[in-house]
């Protein structure tokens, strides 16, 4: 592997490192030049686990020999840049939490019939554009056995750097893709797919979780809406149950993370 000491933080090699913004990696002219960023050694492996391909690794000069040696080594001979952590931090902007970032190609996504085609459970997210919850619903879905996760178009992307961290590298274990309407076509396309949707909301006509109607249902698509606006009354009209989870104490709802893992387990396959 090609090890670069940086010392000139202008190199055009960096620019997706430092002056490349999320989007502009991701909307590039030619779809299959498009990039990401994986951020830490577990992430990264479970990128290349799923077959990502990797273009070029920046990492502190004592991960060089320490916990991405092998990470290193896997990647072949793509460029890895390296320095010392001050000078990476004004590069980047950021300390490195995890030490190590990857730029990888980004894999092409799946249809919506692809994911769904063999799924039981799934995860359908409306509107939620913070990056860790995100994540953590990835890590959920992964964990409790959801099959496949659905975003709407407003959904911030999984392979966010931050997401993709939070998610601990599920992102790239879980399939998922983004619907082209929301939640029309979206809601018809899942029942011409044979699946019964739950819209999981606070409302007077909800039926508690643990409905014995819901867990016997053969497909379930669970819909997530973002915190605070909740989902739209039109996704409320469209589901064929509105599901919650009982309250005690006063409290008023979870987190929406908090919230899927919840719904995840109790009406995961049995």
């Amino acid at each position: 592997m090609p090890v670069i000491e940086l010392t000139d933080l202008s190199r055009p090699e960096l620019d997706v490192y430092a002056r490349l913004t999320e989007n502009q990696l991701k909307n590039r002219r030619r779809p299959e030049n498009a990039l990401f960023l994986a951020e830490g050694v577990k992430v990264i492996e479970h990128a290349l686990d799923a077959g990502v391909v990797p273009v070029s690794l920046l990492m502190e000069r004592r991960h060089l020999t320490g916990k991405a040696a092998a990470l290193a080594a896997r990647c072949g001979d793509v460029p890895v840049y390296t320095g010392e952590d001050g000078l990476l931090a004004s590069l980047t902007g950021y300390t490195l939490s995890r030490g190590v970032l990857c730029a990888m190609r980004r894999p092409p996504l799946p249809s919506v019939e692809a994911v769904c085609r063999n799924a039981r459970r799934l995860a359908v997210l409306e509107g939620i554009s913070d990056a860790a919850n995100v994540g953590a619903i990835l890590r959920s879905a992964a964990a409790l056995g959801v099959d496949g996760v659905l975003l709407s178009p407003a959904c911030c992307d999984p392979l966010n750097r931050r997401a993709a961290r939070v998610s601990m590298g599920t992102v790239f274990q879980v399939p998922w893709t983004y619907l082209s309407g929301w939640p029309e076509p979206g809601l018809s396309l899942l029942k011409s797919l044979g699946f019964t949707t739950v819209a999981l909301a606070l409302t007077e006509n909800s039926v508690p979780i643990d409905d014995p109607k819901l867990a016997v249902t053969e497909r379930l698509a669970l819909v997530l809406g973002a915190e605070g606006d909740g989902l739209s009354p039109s996704t409320l009209a469209g589901c064929d149950y509105t599901a919650r989870i009982p309250m005690a104490r006063g409290v008023d709802s979870l987190n929406v993370a908090a919230a899927g893992a919840v719904a995840f387990w109790e009406l995961r396959v049995k």
